[in-house]
């Protein structure tokens, strides 16, 4: 994706990597394997003057497939990335208006299904395969990220 100079972008609230950092974490899609961070740096214009950076690691998965629960489906070739639906805020916040408090959501398309370009560790994936026993083949189902799928 490319970012357009003289069009604003939001500066949303994140949590610091590292307490010794001052550089804020303000995406860390898992599902898409992205990360934006954002710190305040000195300007080369004008060394008196702080200026946002911002810093998007986008890590591609090798072997990705089109169906990730599926191992048989053919290998992703291409991936899309949206700044916009990155840095949605799907989970709904409590806000209060004249005394009462209201539940609200920060983002727009939240109930889209999201493309996953690898597993989302905080979901359950599992596949159906071929399993033959003793000349007779039946499906069974496997569990693709068990730390999801069992407690502990």
């Amino acid at each position: 994706f490319l970012l357009y100079p003289g069009i604003v972008y939001p500066v949303l609230a994140g949590y610091p990597r590292d307490p010794e950092d001052k550089e804020q974490v303000l995406v860390n899609n898992k599902c898409q394997c992205v990360t934006v961070t954002a710190k305040f740096v000195p300007s080369k214009e004008n060394p008196e003057e702080e200026i946002l950076e911002r810093n998007i690691r986008i890590l591609v998965p090798l072997k990705a497939r089109e169906n990730i629960s599926d191992p048989t489906s053919p290998l992703r070739t291409t991936f899309v990335y949206s700044i916009t639906e990155l840095c949605n805020k799907c989970d709904p916040v409590e806000i209060e208006l004249g005394g009462e408090i209201y539940q609200a959501q920060q983002g727009t398309s939240c109930s889209e299904p999201k493309t996953c370009y690898t597993y989302n560790r905080d979901k359950c994936y599992t596949t159906t395969f071929p399993f033959l026993y003793h000349g007779k083949t039946k499906n069974v189902q496997a569990v693709l990220t068990p730390a999801s799928c069992y407690a502990d």
